[in-house]
């Protein structure tokens, strides 16, 4: 009788908690949120959300453009003697986990769900991008365990070559997906539902990996470009076809406009203005504005001391042209020019036939064109010969070239100097790492509080944890 009335008792507890939680889950729904997250919403927040962070100050203005030495600091110089703040690593790390990874794997998801391979298609493709971005910066990171913290709290990083490997199967199956007569998506704010477009990043963003992969797998390589590579309609060789985001008036406007808004910390670097200057490139008066003192184009050393920097003041030296801080410029995720540059050096080392002189020259014209530099600049450019392609040195030619062409891709262009090792850069002037200039950012400090035993084994496989450490793809 005594059991009867304990498990009645147990009974009847369990009845009641059930109810004050069911009430407790009421009460902490919110009444104007989707259960479902909307896929068109995922899209077009996904893209925007990480453009952001690729051209937001962590990842690049703090960090990479001042590495490749595309820009230079005039005030807080700590970032441009290769002294980066933690919240600048961390945010990077946590925007593109967070705000990229996760989102487009729910994407995926729904593209599931919904009966909607294009939806799927575009989730692993912009998923692919983050993912190839940020093995460029950091090296092993966590990959096939990411965005599942339900199942991995704390992932297992992957080694580098095993994440290219596996986006390149990836973007293959996305490209199988997609079907430009299917069912339409919304919320694209790069294509606008173009799934033939998609398509061409898919493809294009292959050949970009496979490519940065070559020095260590050129065998892996060959199989794309067998593949792809002369599959000119369904690459980006176009600028009418780059990856972009164009962006809207305030407040979503490009972030390089609204540090303007505020700032006043950078100007673009003396090594890029040199080299302009030196091959009498026209994209000079686009890339740099004219000091307001002089009205001359004046580049800064990188990594001077905060007392030779804060001496220069305001006025005397040259921001960024016009064309990058402008509340509407886009953010390219994928130029033609790069293609073509692709194409020459696939060319040059016989993973894809075709004349790699001609494919540089095309490389340069189009990477001149997305800045609308006239016909008969262009041919006078490429005339000269510091400009002519040099098979004996074809990493120079194209990693000097390449090096300008990326100008407004701080991050691609850093991935890709440290590639071709040209062109050959000097170290901040005042840099703390002995001369040396860094070859990826570190691991968050979060990492090693919250996944330790992963991050211990990610540092044992690749390497010490320092901005110096060479990754996988970058072979000597």
């Amino acid at each position: 009788m005594k059991l009867a009335k304990y498990i009645l008792g147990l009974a009847v507890a369990a009845v009641v908690l059930s109810s004050c939680t069911k009430e407790l889950e009421d009460i902490n729904k919110n009444p104007n949120e989707a259960e479902t997250p909307s896929p068109d919403y995922l899209l077009s927040n996904g893209i925007k959300a990480n453009a952001d962070t690729y051209w937001g100050t962590d990842a690049t203005m703090e960090t990479s453009l001042l590495y490749v030495q595309y820009w230079a600091k005039i005030q807080y110089p700590d970032p441009d003697r290769y002294i980066p703040a933690s919240t600048n690593i961390q945010t990077v790390w946590n925007n593109f986990y967070a705000q990229g990874v996760t989102d487009f794997t729910k994407l995926v998801q729904l593209g599931d769900t919904l009966h909607n391979p294009n939806y799927k298609a575009v989730g692993i493709i912009m998923r692919s991008w983050i993912f190839q971005v940020l093995t460029d910066l950091y090296g092993d990171v966590p990959y096939k365990q990411a965005a599942q913290i339900e199942q991995y709290l704390t992932p297992v990083y992957d080694p580098q070559r095993d994440v290219y490997f596996g986006l390149l199967t990836e973007l293959k199956n996305a490209v199988a997906l997609i079907d430009p007569t299917g069912n339409p998506i919304a919320g694209d704010l790069m294509y606008n539902g173009d799934m033939s477009k998609w398509r061409k990043f898919a493809n294009s963003l292959r050949l970009r990996i496979a490519l940065r992969i070559s020095d260590q797998e050129l065998e892996a390589a060959r199989t794309v470009f067998n593949e792809i590579g002369a599959d000119d309609n369904n690459l980006i060789i176009d600028n009418s076809d780059n990856a972009k985001l164009i962006y809207q008036p305030s407040p979503y406007q490009n972030p390089v406009a609204r540090n303007r808004e505020t700032r006043n910390d950078y100007r673009i670097s003396k090594s890029m203005v040199d080299k302009l200057n030196e091959l009498s490139d026209p994209r000079l008066t686009i890339y740099a504005a004219p000091a307001r003192d002089t009205n001359k184009i004046i580049g800064v050393t990188n990594g001077l001391s905060a007392d030779s920097a804060s001496r220069l003041g305001l006025n005397k030296t040259s921001d960024v042209g016009a064309v990058f801080t402008a509340t509407l410029a886009p953010a390219i995720f994928f130029n033609a020019a790069e293609m073509w540059f692709i194409k020459a050096e696939a060319a040059q080392r016989g993973l894809l036939t075709g004349n790699a002189a001609t494919l540089y020259a095309q490389a340069v014209t189009t990477a001149m064109k997305q800045y609308n530099v006239s016909d008969d600049k262009i041919v006078t450019y490429l005339a000269q010969p510091k400009v002519l392609y040099n098979s004996a040195n074809y990493k120079q030619s194209i990693g000097e070239q390449k090096w300008l062409a990326l100008f407004s891709e701080g991050l691609e262009g850093f991935a890709e100097w440290r590639r071709l090792d040209y062109p050959q850069l000097p170290a901040a002037y005042t840099g703390t790492l002995g001369g040396k200039i860094p070859l990826r950012l570190t691991y968050p400090s979060s990492e090693q509080a919250l996944n330790g035993v992963n991050y211990r084994d990610a540092v044992k496989n690749q390497g010490a944890d320092l901005l110096t450490t060479r990754l996988w793809f970058d072979k000597e």
